[in-house]
């Protein structure tokens, strides 16, 4: 079993940033491939950003492409999420996931991640 724990959500102003970090007990954390997810208040939960394992392509939704980036420490078994330029519309939830032995993919379906975090809130007010 796999624990993801969230960290860095908060309350920022439009045109602000936040960092949210992602820490994994994977034991396989090198070959997994990591992403973030986001679920908007009556909305169902979206995909955000993917990275690959070593040497860590990325991929991104549109919505948030050239203001959000995603990366990863393998030795520290973390993944980070910069946000910039955030927006009131990005606020969410957001979900860190893994797909243990994954890393070679850029899966952008939550079918294909198998496990989550409990979550982290981002608000950003007008």
């Amino acid at each position: 079993q796999v624990q993801l724990v969230e960290s860095g959500g908060g309350l920022v102003q439009a045109g602000g940033s936040l960092s949210l970090s992602c820490a994994s007990s994977s034991g396989t954390f090198s070959d997994d491939g990591m992403a973030w997810f986001r679920q908007a208040p009556g909305k169902e939960r979206k995909f955000v950003a993917a990275i690959t394992s070593n040497p860590g392509r990325t991929y991104y939704a549109d919505s948030v492409k050239g203001r959000f980036t995603i990366s990863r420490e393998d030795a520290k078994k973390m993944t980070y999420l910069q946000m910039n330029s955030l927006r009131p519309e990005d606020t969410a939830v957001f979900y860190c996931a893994a797909a243990p032995y994954r890393g070679n993919f850029l899966d952008t379906d939550e079918r294909d991640y198998s496990y989550w975090g409990q979550g982290t809130q981002v608000t950003v007010s007008s």
